[in-house]
């Protein structure tokens, strides 16, 4: 006989899905969070006298920050409890983004922006891994993850344009400010919603060796790739930057291999689903990150667009994303295999950014950047959305915080590489066309011409790079990623009995607030 919703320690539907309400606005206010301070990071550097040296510190302290304790915060979600680890991450974000507005001075907003990473690396692994443990019905997960991906596709677009109006009409503070309010809702909704299954913990010992290898290990890879965006791929320091955090990644997975209790079991990152997942969106994100610095630069500098219109100007990717997670993903997702979802999803990023190859200095934005926009945001949002879902697939619930957090780490790695690699390509372009014709433009605005030109140019350059970059991610989900759909029925013996198969929900225990 089959046991009931609540028996098999699914949540009545109306706690879960106020619950992901409040799970959805903590992942947008992180998301924004990356793309909102860039609009104000001239305005900001200027009050505060920030040189130009240390300008990129201000991005960087908070990606190295973020992306070096992800691991930690979600086996630490695992350990004291995801909603406990939400909460507290949600409240120590608002207190570093209340730092951070009132920042008197260069030391002042760095440590602020640090201390944003510590609570985001807790607070980003316990949002994904509580829908994991929460949503295990394969068509009301297809729903939630579709919202969750749409705001995590889309969240840095919406970035831009709050950031643009807030910088133009209010004060660069405020891109700070705007996360307590966001904070603050979030984390009392979580307290008084939010009842996670228990018996979902991992109470385990603290793998100590594998916190300071790990958090070692990615805070040397992503100063690596930031290092070498300002020092070039050659320099010594960079290349040792770079061996040491090889040697450190290394050891960390010597040691997981052999301890009793590891950080990162070995099992959640070599299960060839999941490790699909980790590469392909690792590989989509490095592709993403550039096209939106790439396309602020392009519409800010060559078109001459404020922030404000800047951040308008990528609303049809917003809309595409939307569309493609919440109508396509999530309405395909139980009745196709995952693979057949992103692969084609990434294909049609791919084709829309291969359009931005077009571009030159009087491209129209109708006829070209707004299609194009379309086009990968639909791919995106396609391809965000099982990605997400699968990012867990199969996992024990006392494994789902780590889990979690290796598609956050994926993701900001990727966010990192992509930075540096096309930035890199593309100011390496840049040189090389105006050395080719610096020495024909004679008057200051022949010269101006060949500037904006050479501009371009490194830009389609890098972008050329991002399609490519496309494809690998679409070749590798459907290689990799080989789960059939979702299976709708519970479980020979019922809902939450025995290990997950392809598609099966994960089963979780009896909830308790």
């Amino acid at each position: 006989m089959s046991r009931t919703p609540e028996a098999a320690g699914v949540l009545p539907d109306p706690s879960r899905w106020k619950a992901l309400v409040f799970i959805a606005l903590a992942q947008l206010m992180v998301v924004l969070d990356a793309t909102i301070v860039n609009i104000a990071l001239p305005s900001a550097q200027q009050d505060l006298g920030i040189s130009d040296g240390n300008r990129q510190w201000v991005i960087t302290a908070y990606a190295l920050a973020f992306g070096g304790l992800l691991l930690f915060g979600g086996r630490i979600a695992d350990l004291w409890g995801r909603k406990r680890t939400f909460v507290v991450g949600l409240l120590g974000f608002a207190a570093a983004s209340a730092l951070g507005g009132a920042a008197t001075g260069e030391a002042m907003m760095l440590g602020s922006r640090a201390l944003q990473g510590v609570f985001g690396a807790l607070l980003a692994p316990a949002a994904l891994s509580l829908l994991a443990v929460m949503f295990t019905d394969a068509r009301e997960r297809a729903k939630a993850f579709g919202i969750y991906g749409a705001i995590a596709g889309g969240g840095g677009a919406v970035g831009l344009i709050l950031g643009g109006f807030l910088t133009e009409y209010l004060d660069w503070r405020w891109t700070f400010y705007v996360n307590i309010p966001f904070a603050v809702v979030a984390a009392l909704g979580a307290y008084f919603v939010i009842r996670e299954p228990v018996g979902s913990r991992n109470r385990s010992p603290l793998d100590v060796p594998g916190v300071l290898l790990s958090t070692f290990g990615l805070v040397a890879l992503v100063y690596g790739f930031t290092r070498a965006e300002s020092h070039g791929w050659t320099e010594a320091g960079t290349l040792l930057v770079f061996a040491a955090s090889v040697l450190l990644l290394l050891s960390f997975v010597a040691v997981e291999a052999k301890v009793r209790n590891p950080l990162l079991p070995l099992r959640v990152m070599t299960e060839r689903n999941r490790g699909g997942v980790y590469l392909s969106l690792g590989l989509a994100v490095i592709a993403m990150f550039g096209l939106f610095l790439f396309l602020t630069y392009y519409l800010q500098v060559v078109k001459g667009y404020s922030p404000l219109k800047t951040g308008f100007a990528f609303l049809p990717m917003v809309v595409g994303m939307i569309t493609g997670s919440t109508q396509i993903g999530t309405r395909l997702m139980t009745r196709v295999p995952p693979r057949l979802l992103m692969g084609p999803g990434f294909l049609a990023a791919a084709v829309g950014m291969l359009l931005l190859t077009r571009l030159e200095i009087d491209s129209s934005y109708t006829g070209l950047i707004l299609p194009a926009q379309l086009l990968l945001g639909l791919g995106m949002g396609t391809a965000f959305m099982p990605a997400m879902s699968l990012s867990t697939h199969g996992v024990e619930p006392r494994d789902a915080g780590v889990a979690s957090a290796m598609v956050n780490t994926s993701q900001q790695v990727g966010g990192a590489i992509g930075t540096a690699l096309l930035n890199t390509i593309a100011a390496s372009a840049t040189t090389a066309y105006v050395a080719a014709h610096a020495a024909s433009a004679t008057s200051p605005q022949a010269q101006r011409l060949v500037l904006l030109e050479s501009m371009v140019e490194g830009y389609t350059s890098a972008i050329w790079w991002a399609v490519g970059i496309l494809v690998a991610a679409a070749a590798i989900a459907l290689t990799l990623v080989t789960t059939g759909r979702p299976n709708l029925a519970p479980p020979k013996g019922g809902a939450g009995d025995g290990a997950p198969g392809d598609g099966d929900a994960v089963p979780v225990p009896v909830l308790a607030h």
